[in-house]
């Protein structure tokens, strides 16, 4: 975007009397920008815009698939139904000052929402554990709100509450293709993978032929780490990259914070989990965290190294799976 587009965005977001100031590309989005824009009496906001552009991710096949739970969370549609479930269940989201879907000020879908200055959660809690307990034992409050929802379908939200049905017959049976599908991804790319791929693919089939059928669903984030937990200024966590949330089973929510928390992830735990399919959710998303950085490395995304180590962690997780260590 150039500064006059942003400029325009941002006043009719905020009305007149403020003259754009600064503007910073933040880090961290691989699929959409995110921008704070800095007014001259100091107040910010967040621009958010939904560009090919602004999408590090080599395109793939399905990825427009919005009835496939696990297609990409992109867009403004995806962005606006899932912050009305969050809001409608009492978790803090940012404020939507503008929403620009007749992209009156660029050529692609844009909103303007509220700015929270400062640290996200992971970096507070790093620094200091004990200071942001106030804030953990809300987010736990949250993902139990989350939880309480029930949905007689699992899909992602947009689609859901628009009337629409998820591809697949169960969530199992969603996560157990889409992790065949990244164990052949992931084996193309790496000899260890491959090595392994007879024994990793028999694993997931018997853990998945262990899950029970289940008829109910929950509001999961999808991808939530403590660093799509920002703060607002009274400690309440506020979440952000809400696209990918669904209606989906508890249990995929919680292998992610166990993947993320390690043993502080009894700070947020869920009691009376399905063992069975913890187990074969946590094969699945170790696959998933090798299959998805190997792939974003096909492309020019900037902090490699970083997600080089990711691959490199969850393939080795992966593999500590089936092989005796």
């Amino acid at each position: 975007m150039t500064r006059d587009q942003l400029a325009g965005a941002v006043r009719a977001a905020l009305g007149g009397g403020r003259r754009l100031a600064g503007v910073e590309r933040l880090t961290g989005g691989t699929r959409k920008g995110v921008y704070r824009l800095t007014m001259d009496d100091a107040t910010s906001v967040i621009a958010y815009l939904w560009e090919d552009s602004e999408n590090y991710w080599p395109a793939h096949e399905g990825d427009d698939d919005v009835a496939d739970p696990f297609s990409p969370g992109v867009g403004l549609d995806l962005f606006e139904a899932a912050h009305a479930r969050l809001d409608m269940l009492g978790l803090r989201v940012p404020e939507v000052y503008l929403v620009d879907r007749d992209r009156a000020y660029h050529p692609a879908d844009l909103a303007i929402v509220e700015d929270f200055p400062g640290e996200d959660l992971m970096t507070r809690f790093e620094r200091d554990p004990r200071a942001v307990e106030p804030t953990m034992a809300r987010l736990a409050e949250g993902l139990a709100a989350m939880r309480a929802y029930r949905a007689p379908t699992y899909g992602k939200v947009a689609l859901i509450d628009g009337g629409g049905t998820a591809r697949g017959i169960s969530c199992e049976g969603v996560v157990l293709d889409s992790a065949l599908r990244h164990l052949a991804e992931a084996a193309g790319r790496d000899a260890r993978i491959a090595g392994a791929r007879d024994r990793l693919e028999e694993r997931l089939h018997e853990l998945a032929s262990a899950v029970r059928p289940r008829a109910e669903y929950s509001v999961i984030h999808g991808e939530l780490g403590l660093d799509h937990v920002l703060v607002d200024r009274d400690g309440n966590p506020v979440l952000i990259d809400i696209e990918d949330l669904m209606y989906f089973d508890v249990e995929w929510e919680h292998v992610f914070l166990r993947i993320r928390l390690h043993d502080d992830y009894r700070r947020v735990a869920a009691d009376n989990l399905d063992e069975a399919r913890l187990a074969l959710y946590m094969l699945a998303q170790r696959l998933s965290l090798t299959a998805g950085p190997l792939r974003l490395l096909d492309g020019d995304f900037p902090n490699r190294k970083f997600m080089q180590d990711i691959a490199e962690h969850n393939l080795n997780e992966a593999l500590s799976l089936v092989v005796p260590v």
